[in-house]
């Protein structure tokens, strides 16, 4: 009798600790508040000129100095424009408000930031990406 209590005790505190473990765990994995999503952009701007590549949204740049003064030279296709959408909540990977259907979007590697460039008729229109920080 004496040693089925004590197995009993041992397998409760065993669970015990696992349920401990398990909802500390929990906590910990709440993630932080993510980058912006399209919806929550164009709620607050609905004639945002964006498009969402590789789950990221990047803005126009145009207005932006210092994006504008970096010197770079386009490097590799990364995307092009399969859509265009001005309903948050139907942004994928290749939709845009602005950018028409066929874009082609080019990263850089050098540079400071997530800077792509968009050409529209052999024009180079910079965009940043939105990254929490």
């Amino acid at each position: 009798m004496r040693r089925r209590t004590c197995c009993f005790i041992v397998v409760v505190l065993l669970l015990s600790a696992c349920d401990i473990q398990t909802n500390n765990e929990v906590e910990s994995e709440e993630e932080p508040p993510g980058n912006p999503t399209a919806e929550e952009i164009l709620s607050s701007s609905p004639d945002a000129d964006i498009f969402k590549a590789g789950g990221i949204i990047y803005s126009n740049a145009e207005d932006i100095d210092w994006v504008m003064e970096e010197e770079l030279t386009l490097d590799e296709e990364v995307l092009e424009i399969t859509e265009q959408s001005n309903h948050g909540e139907d942004f994928e990977n290749g939709t845009a408000t602005e950018l028409p259907v066929g874009t082609k979007i080019y990263d850089h590697h050098e540079g400071r930031g997530p800077i792509y460039t968009a050409v529209v008729d052999d024009k180079e229109i910079r965009y940043l990406g939105l990254i929490e920080g």
